[in-house]
């Protein structure tokens, strides 16, 4: 017989779960993929229970997670290393294909060294807090720091600081791309604090948007000397690298800029898992000596890490620029065929995130609702994600997307759209 206390707690997370659910935010139904369908002519499409999906709500912005490439590499470090790591790796040792995929990412972005962790979600909890406070009582780096956010950063950028447990007078907020309110906040610091750290997505997943990196460097370089240990530049571009660039290589790359910490994901683009850091190597090693989630995790598997390190590679290569090439334009033309059929997007985004404007909850779920019968997969997102008023239907174009595929979504789009009421 349950204590009644554990039946407390249980009522009160059934009534939670169900408010959840009245609001219409439930996140647990996911849809369950039972496989993927490769016919000539279009990109693989999901099948859910047993019917064919294409799909457009995947970050696999140029299809590599399906590259004959890429799942060769994963089967033959499995073979070569087996399925996992065994152990963290200061324990069970480094294999050399994780350090070689290291090695290849830093190269990649022209970086002195880069570190693997399980996820990208992990990187920005261990980074921002080892940046912040160091990892021990004994720390020699926890230092009078202020952090800036954008205020529309990744949850894992906001989580990120507050297990780093700043009072809120080392916390500050600057307005969404908005860099001259960033040089106010840094203007009225001044004399304050030892060290900045300016964080910021490079790619903003909603809408498509990306941070001017170029201006944003300069505004912090023009208050590097009015702090005693700097102001370092974060920038968390996971959507960014492997699909934005002219080469991929990211917000960095469009922008013509260098930033002090690169932070992103082979779990997008690259088409595999895991996330990473890049900097010069004396924050690496740091890194290596305090992030908690690299100490005490696993690293992703040797499967995965030698599907990254193919795409890494692919990346690097004629076949790399001619997918990028394809995807953008690909974006161009559903964009140009979207907005001949009357729909509206909720931003001007030059990157697979194509965001369709609906402006109402009902409408938005209805619209998805109706596009999945037709055997079409896309996300809707509405309030509190996104403000009230902006419901949005978030397209995810990819390389790996044919003509047929896109005139396929754009007709159902037009045909849906007129069912629901929203053209």
């Amino acid at each position: 017989m349950k204590s009644l206390p554990k039946k407390n707690l249980s009522d009160v997370l059934k009534k939670e779960v169900d408010r959840i659910d009245s609001v219409k935010t439930t996140k647990r139904n996911e849809l369950v993929i039972e496989g993927f369908v490769h016919e000539k002519g279009r990109a693989p499409v999901a099948l859910v229970h047993g019917k064919k999906h294409a799909v457009f709500n995947s970050n696999d912005y140029l299809g590599l997670r399906h590259h004959p490439q890429v799942k060769e590499a994963e089967h033959a470090a499995s073979q070569k290393y087996g399925t996992g790591p065994g152990a963290v790796r200061f324990i069970s040792g480094t294999m050399d294909i994780h350090r070689a995929l290291e090695k290849e990412l830093a190269s990649f972005h022209g970086k002195e060294d880069a570190m693997i962790f399980s996820s990208s979600f992990a990187v920005n909890l261990a980074v921002l807090h080892c940046f912040i406070k160091g990892q021990s009582k004994d720390s020699l780096v926890e230092s009078n720091t202020l952090v800036i956010s954008d205020a529309l950063n990744h949850r894992s950028i906001i989580d990120g600081i507050r297990v780093a447990g700043l009072s809120k007078e080392h916390k500050a907020i600057f307005k969404h791309l908005d860099l001259d309110d960033l040089r106010r906040v840094l203007d009225e610091n001044k004399g304050k604090f030892s060290r900045v750290l300016v964080v910021t997505d490079g790619v903003f997943s909603m809408l498509g948007e990306y941070q001017d990196l170029k201006k944003m460097q300069s505004v912090c370089d023009e208050f590097a000397d009015d702090y005693e240990e700097g102001v370092l530049t974060f920038v968390d571009d996971a959507h960014g690298v492997a699909g934005f660039g002219k080469t991929g290589r990211g917000t960095e790359e469009h922008c013509s800029a260098k930033v002090d910490i690169l932070i992103a994901t082979m779990g997008k683009g690259f088409g595999a898992d895991g996330g990473y850091v890049a900097g010069d190597k004396v924050y690496i090693d740091y890194l290596r000596e305090s992030a908690a989630t690299y100490i005490y995790s696993n690293p992703i598997s040797p499967g995965t890490a030698g599907a990254a390190l193919s795409s890494v590679k692919i990346m690097g290569s004629s076949e790399g620029k001619a997918l990028l090439d394809q995807l953008n334009n690909n974006i161009v033309y559903f964009k140009e065929a979207m907005k001949n059929n009357g729909f509206t997007f909720a931003a001007d985004s030059e990157h697979g995130i194509q965001p369709i404007l609906i402006g109402d909850p009902v409408k938005t779920r209805e619209l998805v609702d109706e596009l999945f019968s037709e055997g079409i997969i896309v996300t809707n997102i509405s309030y509190p994600v996104v403000p009230k008023g902006k419901d949005e239907i978030r397209v995810q174009i990819s390389a790996a997307h044919t003509h047929i595929d896109l005139e396929e979504c754009i007709e159902k789009f037009k045909v849906c759209g007129k069912k629901v009421g929203v053209i």
